[in-house]
């Protein structure tokens, strides 16, 4: 039996793991690397737990850092045990700096890279996620890609040889996770909300949350929407407004909660008037639920979800997201961008295939 080897880091690569793991346990003798990127509990161990994901063969512990400070543990950490695994391939996933580590030692290392979520580009290179994605493109030999639009991308590219398209493997964690989220999941009357009755926003890129002006104009902004906003804190975000003595208390309309697992996420967008957010996958997610979505950036990677008006980018204009906000919803069915819930399968069987 063929040995992946498997490197995740944070939040939306635990998700993504999830269906993978399921489609690789019978076809792969599968090796979990665990980075550490996302370190506290509430983004990684609660995650682990909620998706029922197998406990990782390493935890490297890398924590924060810089970009360079982080990548670099990583990487020495990843080296040793690829050396000792030898695995026949190495899958990574999206575009964080686990990502990068992953794909560049394995590639030093002359061991197939199959990269998750390939081809996605928003167009922005001051944002690390877009190096980070392009990088692990380059040096990868195999392109797994959620969409049409990521498979033009890599063939403007030179890549279309390399690139396959499969589906996204985060709308096979939701269709697997739907039918439980209902019954596991007391979130709503835990926040004190109705279905219907609230926003759900989560702000955690650098640009947003470093900028201590943009991060005022987003809470000034959801405080003045015309219901309550549930706002899980990522540990950044957190942190800044600590450090700026951004008192929480000050924005009464918004309801400041500790990080949420994925179930309870789910519930929250599903449950949610619309989400607020410059989280890509959750603007997927909140796109294959069927919750409008207003993305606190100006650019996105997930270009399918503007259609129709299920995503509008506002950047951190105070008037422009609440207008956005004040919009009735889309009346427009939505377009099945995201493949049938079997990308996992299918990944699964072309690497099956292709390392036999």
């Amino acid at each position: 039996m063929k040995k992946a080897l498997t490197i995740v880091g944070a939040r939306p690569q635990f998700v993504k793991l999830s269906p993978v793991a399921r489609a690789f346990e019978v076809r792969f003798a599968h090796v979990i690397v665990h980075t550490g990127q996302h370190y506290d509990d509430a983004m990684s161990k609660v995650f682990f737990e909620g998706l029922s994901l197998p406990r990782p063969d390493y935890q490297l512990g890398v924590g924060s850092g810089t970009h360079a400070v982080q990548t670099a543990s990583m990487m020495t950490g990843l080296e040793r045990i690829l050396l000792k695994e030898k695995p026949d391939i190495v899958v990574v996933y999206g575009d964080t700096n686990s990502t990068l580590a992953g794909a560049l030692v394995a590639a030093k290392l002359n061991i197939p890279v199959a990269h998750i979520e390939a081809g996605l580009r928003s167009f922005n290179r001051d944002m690390p996620e877009e190096i980070n994605r392009i990088i692990a493109d380059r040096v990868s030999h195999f392109l797994f890609c959620p969409t049409e639009t990521a498979m033009d991308n890599l063939s403007r590219e030179g890549m279309k040889d390399a690139a396959h398209l499969v589906g996204d493997v985060m709308l096979d964690a939701l269709l697997l996770h739907q039918p439980l989220i209902e019954r596991h999941s007391s979130v709503l009357n835990r926040v004190g909300v109705q279905r219907g009755g609230f926003y759900v926003a989560t702000v955690h890129r650098v640009s947003n949350t470093d900028d201590v002006q943009s991060l005022t104009a987003i809470l000034e902004a959801l405080d003045a929407l015309d219901a309550s906003v549930i706002f899980p804190l990522h540990p950044r975000t957190r942190n800044i407004m600590a450090v700026h003595k951004m008192d929480p208390g000050r924005w009464k309309n918004i309801r400041f909660v500790e990080p949420v697992g994925y179930l309870d996420m789910l519930v929250l967008q599903s449950g949610a008037k619309k989400v607020l957010t410059d989280s890509g996958g959750i603007q997927k997610e909140s796109y294959c639920l069927g919750t409008p979505c207003i993305t606190l950036r100006t650019e996105t990677e997930w270009v399918e979800t503007l259609q129709n008006g299920w995503n509008k980018l506002v950047g951190v204009d105070k008037k422009a997201i609440v207008d956005a906000a004040m919009m009735p919803p889309p009346n427009v069915l939505r377009k099945k961008e995201y493949g049938d819930g079997h990308a996992s399968d299918m990944i699964a069987d072309i690497l099956m295939n292709r390392l036999s």
